[in-house]
C-alpha cells in the first residue's frame, strides 16, 4: 500500500459486508480514518476501524443526526461512498409500487439524504470526492429480471453526473462505479433466490451465473475496492462526472 489517502477522513454507508466493507478495509490500509456503517453495527466488528455506527439510510433525520454528529467530533469527510442497496429480481411484471419504491429509496434517495448532509460542510471544507456504487446494469446495460433495479442504478449515473456539474468549480469530484457481477454476499442470495426460483441446483444456478461472464469469472470485492481507492484519492484529480466500469466485459 501506498497511503494514498493518508490524512483524509472517509464516510463510507453499508459497509458491513460485500463492496461495502471492501472498500472500507482498502481505504483503511490506505491510511484514510474510516467512519464505517451499516444497517447491522454488528458487522463492523471486524473492520480496523473505532468510528463504527449503526444507520439507517433510509431515515432522514437518521442521516441527518448522524452527520452532525460525525462532523462535530471528528470534522468534515474527504471522502464520501455511498455502497447501500438492494438487487430486486424480476420484470416490470413482477414489480409492485412497494417493491418500486423500497428500490428507488434505498437505492437512490439514501444517496441523496447523505449528500444533502454532508455536502453543504464538504464545500466548506474546500471539497472532496464522493464514489456512488451504480451497476454495468443500469443505463449502461440492460439484462432479463432487473427492472427495478436497472432503473435505480441509471438514476445514481443520473444523480452523479449533476452533483458533479453542479459543484465542479468548489472542489467536488462526484464518480460513480458500475460493478458487473461479483461475488459478494448478495450475489450469494441472489444465487439462492434464482435456484429456488427455477428449480436448479445452487451448483448448476451459479455456473449459469459464472457462465455469462465474458471474462470466464465472477469480479471480487477488492477488484471493485481497488477502483473505489483510486477515484477517492489524488491520483484521480481531473476526474468527475463519470460511470466507472469494473465488469469483467459484461458491457462489452
Amino acid at each position: 500500500m501506498t497511503d494514498r489517502l493518508k490524512g483524509k477522513l472517509a464516510f463510507v454507508t453499508a459497509a458491513g459486508q460485500g463492496i461495502g466493507a471492501a472498500i472500507a478495509e482498502a481505504f483503511i490500509a490506505e491510511g484514510a480514518t474510516v467512519i464505517a456503517t451499516d444497517l447491522s453495527a454488528d458487522k463492523l466488528a471486524r473492520l480496523a476501524t473505532e468510528h463504527r455506527y449503526e444507520l439507517d439510510v433510509r431515515s432522514t433525520p437518521k442521516v441527518d443526526a448522524l452527520a452532525a454528529t460525525v462532523i462535530g467530533k471528528l470534522g468534515t469527510p474527504n471522502i464520501l461512498v455511498n455502497c447501500a442497496g438492494f438487487v430486486h429480481q424480476g420484470s416490470l411484471l413482477d414489480c409492485n409500487e412497494m417493491d418500486w419504491d423500497f428500490s428507488f429509496d434505498l437505492n437512490v434517495k439514501s444517496m441523496h439524504r447523505t449528500l444533502r448532509a454532508f455536502l453543504p460542510a464538504m464545500l466548506k471544507n474546500g471539497g472532496g470526492a464522493i464514489v456512488n456504487i451504480s451497476s454495468a446494469v443500469s443505463s449502461i446495460r440492460g439484462v432479463p429480471h432487473r427492472y427495478a433495479y436497472g432503473a435505480t442504478k441509471a438514476a445514481v449515473i443520473g444523480l452523479t453526473k449533476a452533483v458533479a456539474a453542479d459543484f465542479i468549480r468548489q472542489g467536488i469530484r462526484c464518480n460513480a462505479i458500475c460493478p458487473g457481477t461479483i461475488q459478494s454476499p448478495s450475489f450469494d442470495e441472489r444465487v439462492a433466490a434464482t435456484a429456488d426460483g427455477t428449480g436448479q441446483s445452487l451448483e448448476a444456478t451459479r455456473k449459469a451465473f459464472i457462465a455469462r461472464q465474458p471474462i470466464g469469472r465472477l469480479g471480487t470485492v477488492q477488484e471493485v475496492a481497488a477502483l473505489a481507492v483510486f477515484l477517492a484519492s489524488d491520483d484521480a484529480s481531473y476526474i468527475t462526472g463519470q460511470p466507472h466500469l469494473v465488469d469483467g466485459g459484461m458491457a462489452l
